[in-house]
């Protein structure tokens, strides 16, 4: 399991920001967010639920209890016509294996046709450009 420090690290640095930014963002010193990368302290409560917020994350993900960073308010968010990841989610967890099966099926069918997509236009950019090169 990955320790927070580590990922409190990581996301500081992701964002490209110095142990000194986060600190003036908390309203506390240098000494203390190191201490929180090191593992030497950890946030309260109100300082982990301010972190999460702030690298837009799930305090569990800051926690090390999932590696999915996503900030659970996301879930609630409605991806098309109200239905949220949430709804899906809850859905899939209780649907019969048989169904389920199904789905995760028409995923990868999904997955490969949006690769085969992909492929396609590259083939089609690639001949393009040849095409160019060999009328110059």
């Amino acid at each position: 399991m990955v320790e927070m420090g580590e990922i409190l690290a990581e996301l500081r640095k992701d964002k490209h920001l110095l142990q000194k930014d986060l600190a003036d963002f908390l309203s506390i010193s240098i000494g203390t967010v190191s201490n929180y990368e090191t593992g030497a302290h950890e946030p309260d409560f109100e300082t982990l639920c301010k972190l999460a917020d702030f690298f837009q994350v799930s305090t569990d993900y800051l926690l090390g209890r999932t590696d999915l960073p996503y900030d659970v308010k996301k879930l609630s968010e409605p991806i098309r016509d109200g239905i949220t990841i949430s709804d899906i989610t809850h859905t899939l967890l209780n649907m019969s294996q048989e169904n389920l099966d199904s789905v995760l099926e028409y995923m990868e069918l999904l997955t490969y046709r949006s690769k085969m997509i992909a492929e396609r236009g590259n083939y089609r950019s690639n001949l393009k450009a040849n095409k160019r090169s060999s009328d110059k």
